[in-house]
């Protein structure tokens, strides 16, 4: 009985030092409202995702350059409605690469992300 119970312990020490107690950062997502006309008078953003690149408006930028090329995008406007942004992602692009993007998208305010899908 002496044993068995050393083998548990001895378990219980495994199991709760091979174990990791972080937490994982969160993406919220939304699914897409009804098929409303909108009467935006802000010319949407156009942004391609690629495996190593993105593009926002045809202009090629890396991820953490991102927030401060649609700050100087945003500069302008002073209303409050925010800009559509229009997020095409290129073949090759991993889950992992669009939730980076859409964490680097959460800090920039005034912006309504729309991911466009497979066709």
């Amino acid at each position: 009985m002496t044993s068995l119970i050393d083998v548990i312990f001895l378990l219980l020490l495994f199991f709760m030092l091979s174990s990791t107690f972080s937490k994982f950062a969160e993406v919220e997502l939304t699914a897409g409202g009804a098929g409303a006309a909108t009467s935006s008078t802000a010319r949407p953003l156009f942004l391609q995702l690629g495996p190593e690149t993105a593009r926002l408006n045809s202009a090629e930028l890396a991820l953490e350059a991102l927030p401060e090329a649609l700050a100087e995008r945003r500069a302008g406007a002073e209303d409050e409605e925010p800009q559509p942004l229009i997020v095409s992602l290129q073949p090759g692009v991993s889950a992992q690469r669009l939730t980076d993007l859409l964490v680097v998208l959460r800090g920039v305010p005034g912006f309504a992300l729309a991911i466009l899908g497979a066709s």
